[in-house]
Parts: C-alpha cells; sequence; structure tokens
C-alpha cells in the first residue's frame, strides 16, 4: 500500500478563501458575493483585496442567488458564499430557475456541509445538499477532501464555464494532497491500487478511507481507494474499471445514503457492471449537536465503519 501522511490539519474552507483570492487575481471578472458570513466562508483576503468586487448581501441568500444569476449576463464570474444548508435549502428555487435551468455562469460556494460542521446541531448539518443539486440538469458537483484540493478546485472551477457547486466544510482535517497539484473537473483520483475491493469516497472521508485501507492491508485484504472529489459528472470509467478488477465496491460520504455519491455509483454498477456494494454514509435521519469526531463515529461514518463495509461487500462476492 501507498503511505499517506500529512505535516497539519487544515480546514477545507480555508482552502476555498485561498483559491478565491488567487482565482480573482487571474481574472478581474472573478467577484464575490456572502450572505453576512465572510469570516466563516474565509472570503476576507478577496473581500480585502478586492472591496469593489465583493458584495455583502446580507441574510438574503435566495437573492444572492438571483443576484449571481443576473452578473453573469455582464460576464462576471460570481461566487456565493454561505453555509450549505442556506446556498441549497433555503435558494432551491432560485438556484433551478436563475441558474441550472438558465444554465447561467454562478459558482454556489457551500460551506460547513455535512455532519462535521458539529455543534450547531441538526438544523445547519445538511446532508441532502449533493442530492439536492446533482439532480439539477447543467449542474456540477465538486466535493474535494483537503486543503489543497479545496483550493485547486476553486481555481479549476472559476476557469469552467456552467453553474458549479461546490461543498466543502469547517473543521481542520488531514492536508494530504500535493500542494501545485492540478484538478481536473470530472476525473476521479486513484490513491491506492488494490485487487480485492474498490472503496470509492468523497470529502472527508477520502482520509478515513485510506486509514480503513491500512487496516484491512493488516488483515490481508488489498483495499483500492478512489478519490471521487467530482460527484456530477461521474468519472464512470474510472469506478467500472476498478470494480471490474476488485469485484467489490464501498462508497463512503458524509451525506445521506439516499440522493448521495453511493447511490450516483450504485445506478452505474446496476447498469454496466453489477457487482456487490455497501455504503457508508448516513441512514434516514437527521444529526445533532456534537464534536464532528463523536458525530463521525455515532452516524457511523469513521474508519471502522468503511473497515466492516468492506469486509461486507467483499463476503457477497460470488
Amino acid at each position: 500500500m501507498k503511505k499517506y501522511t500529512y505535516s497539519e490539519k487544515k480546514d477545507t474552507r480555508s482552502g476555498f478563501g485561498a483559491g478565491l483570492l488567487e482565482a480573482a487575481k487571474e481574472n478581474e471578472n472573478v467577484v464575490g458575493l456572502c450572505a453576512d458570513l465572510t469570516g466563516s466562508l474565509k472570503m476576507n483576503a478577496f473581500a480585502d483585496e478586492f472591496p469593489e468586487r465583493f458584495f455583502n448581501t446580507g441574510i438574503a441568500e435566495a437573492n444572492m442567488q438571483a443576484i449571481a444569476a443576473g452578473m453573469t449576463i455582464g460576464g462576471k464570474i460570481p461566487f456565493t458564499g454561505t453555509f450549505a444548508v442556506f446556498a441549497t435549502g433555503r435558494s432551491y428555487d432560485q438556484i433551478r430557475q436563475s441558474i441550472a435551468y438558465s444554465n447561467k455562469n454562478v459558482k454556489i460556494a457551500a460551506s460547513h456541509a455535512g455532519i462535521t460542521l458539529g455543534e450547531d446541531g441538526a438544523s445547519h448539518q445538511i446532508m441532502e445538499d449533493i442530492g439536492l443539486m446533482k439532480m439539477l440538469p447543467n449542474m456540477t458537483v465538486i466535493n474535494p477532501c483537503d486543503y489543497n484540493q479545496t483550493k485547486a478546485a476553486t481555481i479549476a472551477v472559476a476557469k469552467y464555464e456552467g453553474p458549479v457547486y461546490l461543498r466543502f466544510g469547517r473543521p481542520k482535517v488531514p492536508n494530504f494532497t500535493p500542494e501545485n497539484q492540478k484538478f481536473e473537473i470530472g476525473k476521479a483520483i486513484l490513491l491506492n491500487e488494490g485487487s480485492d475491493v474498490s472503496i470509492f469516497a468523497t470529502g472527508h472521508l477520502v482520509w478515513k478511507a485510506l486509514e480503513a485501507c491500512e487496516i484491512l492491508e493488516e488483515k490481508g485484504i488489498s483495499a483500492e481507494i478512489i478519490n471521487i472529489h467530482t460527484i456530477k459528472p461521474l468519472d464512470e470509467d474510472a469506478i467500472i474499471q476498478s470494480v471490474k478488477k476488485t469485484g467489490a465496491a464501498v462508497s463512503a460520504e458524509e451525506h445521506f445514503r439516499n440522493g448521495g455519491l453511493g447511490d450516483s455509483i450504485a445506478q452505474l454498477i446496476v447498469r454496466k457492471h453489477h457487482v456487490p456494494m455497501e455504503m457508508v454514509a448516513v441512514d434516514d435521519e437527521f444529526g445533532e449537536s456534537g464534536k464532528p469526531e463523536e458525530l463521525l463515529r455515532k452516524y457511523h461514518l469513521d474508519t471502522p465503519d468503511i473497515v466492516d463495509a468492506a469486509l461486507k461487500a467483499i463476503a457477497r462476492k460470488i
């Protein structure tokens, strides 16, 4: 197994902030809008350096999305920043009608996604946002795994033409991907080659999947780990190529089982190459207040849960 290490833990929302600033320096059409959460979204540096290109819309998230859609008509590349629960749930009509249906070049930057939001509890821990966004025609959905990848994804998104939902989070997580990586939208990343089971992970659970890989190796099991940072468009070739080799699949995500990455992969393998599959995701229940690591354990999104899912999938091989 290839060994991965990290020198520090950093929050992915800070990766977005750094990426936004760099993208703005490269292209004067990049503008930022924020629903009164500039500090939480780490948009401060952008706002300080380009005050004429930053717009605090106040606590009016739906209006912010509509303003951004209008800005694209004049050639601007707007990034709208707020918590994921407000970026999607509160603004769905505007996103559907004014951004996705109209195919406007708006980048929806959604922070504090998933259960690792932590202490703010169920009202803010949105775990249906990937499903909401991936079902919209024209919408690209990206969920990077660490600070470096989030920064690279933000820069790539600014150069991409079309609506994008960019999902990231609040907690500090291992920062292990290359600092100056090239981010390819729609292209999965093979982190470890394996022969017994394919583990497809996204977001914060990519590192957990790598930890699970080490434990499985100690059990004599060779796990293939693939980082699915782009959930839509899905890298179907990479997924099918992997499951044809291993004969078993596991998905791991900080999202509801319904509508998430696992749902997309299951639909794919049913159509193109059926293998036994297990999903590491939240069942049909809301979260609660708690520390991120405690919540990952309680809702079965931790390293041991990925190990167990892999063992179950392998046991179901014919």
